[in-house]
């Protein structure tokens, strides 16, 4: 029944999830056609840059949805943790194209710094903003859920939404010093397009950094390793805990934890606390999603 129970709240998981990087697609696919049209008609590099950054967005995106359906399928013989890696591979491929995004628009746009021509029309200004709006209510929505869930993949898009929030303000500003003085500044519209690409060049590097830790198997920060020994210490027959190990397999930790018992409890006994333990530690803690409980005799100090 508990099993049950686990599996089902993980499915309820990865459905929200999923509607959550397909409206991310949707509003990105809105903003990428905005920008570029918009961009082109009125002759800014920054505001085509933003659009092409929505395209990375739009991408990364839907590896993210791919991540969520693949990665929720549950373990079977060759899998036994399950698929959960899939979403973290995802979180990886979403760092490589936005690093390689943020490249391509950093060069495209130093290539037109030099280039004399008409300033660009004062309504490329809006589909910026529209972007800053947009990206703010995904970017606080998608941190909120994939807290919630404890998604590697969405929370590396809630990031790159935060930073387009901030590329689009610096844009917004390159593409203002231009229309004020075209005179002085044209180029201004050119090097906001430069540090657009350098924003999401950022992103992608610190999505890569932060996916590679879970793919290496790094430990949980201290607070949640100490949760997990509390919890075990909680069930009767519990002496105390010696190694606690955990790893993230997509949106949930396994955990191997070596648990002190009275050392002339009988085999079946012991076997017994180690199960309530396991039991415990996947109720009171939902970010785990199974627990290896080893039994050793408790040796007093």
């Amino acid at each position: 029944m508990h099993i049950a129970k686990i599996a089902s709240s993980l499915e309820e998981d990865m459905r929200f999830g999923r509607r959550v990087a397909i409206a991310s697609i949707a509003a990105s696919c809105v903003l990428a056609t905005a920008n570029i049209a918009v961009g082109r008609m009125a002759g800014s590099t920054t505001v085509v840059a933003a659009g092409v950054e929505f395209v990375g967005d739009v991408i990364a995106s839907t590896f993210v949805l791919l991540g969520m359906i693949f990665g929720s399928r549950p373990a079977d013989e060759n899998h036994p943790y399950g698929h959960g890696r899939v979403e973290i591979l995802a979180g990886l491929t979403v760092g490589i194209i936005l690093a390689a995004g943020g490249v391509g628009i950093c060069y495209r746009s130093l290539g037109r710094i030099s280039e004399i021509h008409p300033p660009p029309g004062v309504y490329a200004m809006w589909p910026l903003i529209g972007a800053i709006v947009l990206r703010s209510a995904m970017s606080a929505f998608k941190f909120r859920g994939a807290r919630r869930i404890g998604s590697a993949s969405l929370i590396a898009d809630a990031r790159n939404d935060a930073v387009d929030i901030v590329s689009s303000v610096t844009a917004l500003a390159a593409l203002g010093l231009t229309l004020f003085d075209p005179g002085r500044f044209l180029a201004a519209d050119h090097y906001g397009g430069v540090a657009v690409g350098l924003f999401v060049i950022y992103t992608g590097l610190r999505i890569l950094r932060d996916t590679s830790m879970d793919l290496i198997d790094t430990m949980p920060h201290a607070g949640t390793i100490e949760a997990i020994r509390c919890a075990a210490a909680a069930v009767e027959g519990v002496r105390g805990t010696e190694k606690c190990y955990a790893r993230k397999t997509g949106l949930k930790y396994h955990v191997e934890l070596h648990v002190d018992v009275d050392p002339w409890m009988t085999v079946e006994d012991s076997h017994a606390v180690a199960t309530q333990v396991r039991s415990h530690i996947r109720s009171a803690l939902p970010a785990v999603g199974d627990v290896v409980v080893h039994i050793e005799p408790h040796r007093p100090v």
